[in-house]
């Protein structure tokens, strides 16, 4: 049998033809980002801004904060009034103390910094939520801010003032409106912001339940010894403190 020129294959070169697919397969997922101005990769992906942590996105993307740091205690809810002139509540009180900080619930412009009436108030355009937009109000508060400022949800604008209140306590009464319409300001908040966990049974370890005295530690009470520590019987559990549950939505 005749062989050809070149026909035999070197062991390197048999070992080195199986992992060429490999390399080629390499070089097709190696895509290079592109480099921004410090030379650094740029994500072609939608950036995503992290709020903190008393902060939330709501329906429309948005980000939602609380007016106080924490979850504030609810004082008094939403009474929408039967007419633009009726009695009711148009807005919620949250408990705070005068000096409190108080911050933006939503990304916005600020359009009034100013007082009313001998109360300082605060009120917020809520950016992006259309045609007459919403608009928050803060008070009794000395604002921290300017009129035409943009502010970002969680941002402090404002400082809670002594009063005039309609509080007993101190409180902020925080409002929201779209044009003339009083509307609820829980209502702008996400269900995240407005959900507490159940309270549960908590085990404790290592804390025995005493048990019943002994004969022996009968007698030596009686004489007056110091009885030995009870043996034990039992680990118990405890309940962790209760929280109340979240307003709900309506502001009932």
């Amino acid at each position: 049998m005749r062989h050809h020129p070149g026909s035999r294959r070197s062991p390197a070169h048999r070992l080195l033809l199986p992992l060429l697919p490999l390399g080629l397969l390499g070089l097709l997922l190696y895509v290079p980002l592109p480099l921004g101005p410090a030379g650094r990769p740029v994500l072609t992906g939608a950036s995503v801004s992290l709020p903190g942590a008393d902060a939330g996105v709501n329906a429309d993307g948005g980000a939602r904060s609380w007016p106080l740091a924490g979850r504030p205690a609810l004082l008094r809810g939403w009474e929408p009034p039967a007419g633009p002139y009726g009695p009711g509540h148009r807005g919620v009180d949250l408990a705070a103390g005068p000096g409190a900080r108080v911050l933006a619930a939503a990304d916005g412009r600020v359009s009034f910094a100013g007082r009313v009436a001998g109360r300082g108030v605060l009120a917020i355009e809520v950016a992006g939520s259309g045609s007459p937009p919403l608009r928050t109000t803060y008070e009794p508060v000395r604002p921290l801010v300017e009129e035409g400022e943009d502010v970002r949800a969680g941002q402090p604008v404002g400082v809670l003032e002594a009063g005039p209140s309609h509080c007993t306590a101190g409180c902020l009464h925080w409002g929201l409106r779209r044009g003339d319409a009083y509307l609820d300001p829980l209502s702008l908040l996400p269900p995240a912001l407005l959900r507490r966990g159940p309270s549960r049974l908590l085990p404790v370890f290592g804390v025995p339940e005493p048990g019943p005295p002994s004969p022996s530690d009968i007698r030596r009470a009686e004489s007056g010894a110091k009885p030995h520590p009870p043996s034990p019987s039992g680990v118990r559990g405890t309940r962790s403190g209760a929280e109340p549950h979240p307003p709900s939505p309506s502001g009932a």
